[in-house]
């Protein structure tokens, strides 16, 4: 529905292959103001009085989308495709369109959108809220918003998202990533290879042969080319905050969380232990 006069609604109606003409501006101003944006009024036919009423009345239909953090935008438009009838290749048509960065442009949370909503128009909203809040985030806490400088910023935080064991070790992990890019060392985290399709995908020796792309540090120094999944706000708090550490290793614990270390003899003591019964 349109914003607007009545008038003008029952127009736009009419253009639109509804049935309606003068008579029910007058009609409709004696129901109510129609409510604007996306209503559902129903499968069923109904007369002219109905229709109307309905206008005013109807409650607006409302899909819950929620990306989660670490997920990519592969998986994410592949389950918004499936689930709601959309076009996949236009979902990344207009991503493309809309969005600074080739992946964490869209924030890492639940949305409300209106059914029947259309990719551009849907991807258009989940860029532009998310622009909003990194754009607050970067000002509060840079001075400023620019792409080059957030990117990295997500990049970092989406490493951070998919090697942390929990939120309380976001700073710790991100401090990692500092300290070896410091050094010059490969990053080394399986994280950075679990990129587009391959999200879920667990990381084998063979894969991490197999992968030339500049997203595998285990063979090139540096960040990877861009973020490697969506990320969220603890994430990217950890990466403009790090704790600051010494450590430069970390290996997943019998417990679950991570063992952080300084030297590669005290993480070759923490892979020892783990593999203790």
């Amino acid at each position: 529905m349109p914003e607007g006069s009545i008038g003008g609604i029952i127009s736009q109606l009419a253009k639109k292959g509804y049935d309606l003409s003068v008579i029910d501006v007058y009609l409709m101003r004696l129901i109510g103001q129609p409510q604007h944006g996306w209503i559902f009024i129903g499968k069923k036919e109904m007369n002219r009085i109905d229709f109307l009423h309905k206008l005013t009345s109807a409650k607006s239909a409302i899909h819950k989308i929620t990306l989660i953090p670490g997920e990519t935008l592969e998986i994410f438009f592949d389950t918004l495709a499936k689930k709601y009838g959309l076009d996949k290749e236009k979902l990344f048509q207009y991503y493309r369109t809309y969005s600074k960065y080739p992946e964490a442009g869209i924030y890492a949370d639940t949305y409300f959108v209106p059914a029947g909503i259309k990719e551009k128009h849907l991807i258009a909203f989940l860029v532009k809220e998310s622009e909003k809040r990194y754009r607050k985030l970067a000002k509060e806490t840079l001075g400023s918003y620019d792409k080059e400088s957030w990117q990295r910023i997500l990049t970092i935080a989406s490493i951070v998202q998919k090697e942390a064991a929990n939120n309380r070790e976001m700073p710790i992990v991100a401090s990692v990533v500092y300290n070896r890019l410091k050094k010059k060392m490969r990053l080394q985290m399986d994280g950075t290879l679990n990129y587009g399709k391959y999200s879920h995908i667990k990381v084998t020796p063979q894969r991490i042969k197999d992968d030339n792309t500049t997203f595998n540090t285990y063979k090139f120094k540096g960040l990877p080319p861009s973020p490697i999944g969506s990320v969220s706000l603890t994430a990217i708090r950890a990466a403009l905050k790090p704790a600051k550490t010494d450590y430069l290793y970390f290996m997943k614990g019998r417990s679950g969380t991570h063992d952080f270390s300084k030297s590669f003899k005290a993480h070759r003591k923490n892979i020892q232990k783990a593999k203790e019964k």
